[in-house]
């Protein structure tokens, strides 16, 4: 992370940010959390995060502390503070700090707030076609995870096991069916047709992935939003994943299985092009 954050109405040294041991997202995950990519000073559908960051702390019946407009006083000034134009935002709302560590909060609490930034490179298209290893694992997360909740655990131990290995990935399987791999939605795609699960409470519903669908309909790219399964997974043309830091990133290798020969294929390349074009066009 870059030098300077936000933290509880204040813009301070990152070395200098602290919060109370009695904070609800330190002993409990009771928080939710957005990372917005900024290109060129630009923010990078915005509204479609803050929106995402609202039906989030609903959820978990927690105020959203600050309006929109105070949101993006506090995303620009930190971008201006830390002299970056290409970042990524991290924001997290806890609960907040109450006077005993209890499950239940007996007491109003102020929400705890935290932003920074880090610096975004973009990889080459050249450099993203290499591609990942990946390894499927059954979804042993919680009902809700189109929270987007900074409850990671179980993201945290899958990514650990594909890491053993030798991969950098983990598919999610539930019920038979691919939900999301462990940090980025999935894609897939038979006969030229694209493929992703449809958006439910098993899945959190991705800004990029979003802006996936958008450009495969502008550009008569079919898509459907339907069931995978496993065996759709592992028989597929091609599998890639989405993220809005990463971007769209070919899946080359599940378990033993190559995919499309181990080899980028023609469907992820033209919408990392379209992406791509998408992005340097944003304002």
């Amino acid at each position: 992370m870059l030098n300077y954050v936000y933290l509880n109405q204040q813009y301070i040294e990152l070395k200098d940010a602290k919060i109370s041991v009695l904070d609800r997202g330190f002993l409990f995950g009771d928080g939710v959390y957005e990372v917005i990519p900024v290109y060129n000073n630009t923010l990078f559908r915005v509204d479609e995060h803050l929106n995402r960051l609202e039906q989030s702390l609903q959820a978990l019946r927690i105020r959203n502390p600050l309006t929109q407009q105070q949101w993006l006083e506090i995303f620009a000034t930190l971008i201006q503070k830390n002299q970056v134009s290409n970042a990524s935002i991290y924001l997290q709302v806890t609960r907040g700090t109450g006077q005993v560590r209890a499950h239940l909060p007996t007491e109003t609490l102020t929400p705890t707030i935290f932003v920074a930034c880090s610096a975004l490179k973009k990889k080459k298209i050249a450099e993203l076609k290499a591609g990942l290893t990946a390894i499927t694992l059954p979804d042993l997360r919680w009902q809700h995870c189109y929270i987007k909740t900074i409850s990671l655990l179980a993201n945290v131990l899958a990514l650990e096991r594909a890491y053993e290995a030798d991969a950098q990935a983990a598919l999610f399987i539930r019920d038979g069916l691919v939900t999301e791999e462990c940090m980025r939605n999935v894609f897939i795609v038979k006969n030229n047709v694209i493929k992703t699960p449809v958006k439910n409470q098993s899945i959190l519903g991705g800004i990029t992935r979003d802006v996936i669908i958008e450009l495969a309909h502008q550009h008569h790219l079919p898509l459907e939003e339907t069931a995978i399964t496993e065996h759709d997974l592992l028989t597929a043309d091609e599998v890639f994943v989405s993220s809005s830091t990463l971007e769209i990133v070919p899946i080359l290798k599940i378990n033993d299985a190559l995919i499309n020969n181990g080899q980028a294929g023609p469907v992820w390349e033209k919408l990392i092009t379209l992406y791509r074009a998408f992005i340097e066009n944003y304002e």
